[in-house]
């Protein structure tokens, strides 16, 4: 009896402790997956209404414009865009406490811009949050530089526009990861 009694303790620890646990998934379930964004909004903002979802697709079309004028040399078009207290940083390397690559003014952006300094800006990945008439957006896009040779590179980016007078406005751009060089045309 006395050779059974530690036996038993040992077993009714064990038991108690496997218990406790938290069950896995399903054999052959794979990892838990969070499931992507609904209409254009990042992955667990709750679904856009109707009403959003237009307006998440104004903001698509019109920072794709933003982009295409940007690459077309369209100073006219950026000029309208963009807001008074515009702002792109240039360059991840802020975000380890480094100083970006640069920063343009509206000033400065619209002189770049007419310098024409993208062969192609493509666009890809992007999700718009929502805040009213306000949104952000997040994304990459792909580019190819105007110089010989092209340099080909892509960056992250977060985004920041806003509705005034029934117009969006480009407040912001923030380069969040990048530019990271590719080697050949994408």
């Amino acid at each position: 009896m006395r050779a059974r009694l530690p036996f038993l303790l040992s077993l009714m620890v064990v038991c108690s402790l496997s218990a406790q646990q938290p069950a896995g998934p399903p054999a052959g379930a794979g990892p838990r997956v969070v499931p992507a964004g609904v209409g254009g909004a990042p992955m667990g903002v709750p679904a856009p209404g109707p009403a959003d979802v237009a307006k998440i697709k104004e903001v698509m079309a019109f920072e794709k414009a933003c982009d295409d004028a940007a690459t077309r040399g369209d100073v006219a078009f950026v000029e309208k865009a963009v807001s008074s207290d515009f702002i792109m940083t240039h360059g991840d390397a802020w975000t380890t406490g480094g100083a970006p690559i640069n920063v343009d003014t509206k000033e400065t952006w619209l002189k770049a811009v007419a310098r024409k300094p993208y062969l192609y800006r493509k666009l890809d990945s992007v999700q718009v949050e929502l805040h009213g008439d306000i949104a952000l957006t997040i994304g990459r896009y792909r580019m190819a530089s105007s110089s010989t040779p092209p340099n080909y590179s892509f960056v992250w980016f977060e985004r920041l526009y806003a509705k005034r007078n029934g117009e969006w406005q480009f407040l912001s751009h923030r380069t969040v990861n990048g530019p990271v060089r590719w080697g050949t045309e994408f």
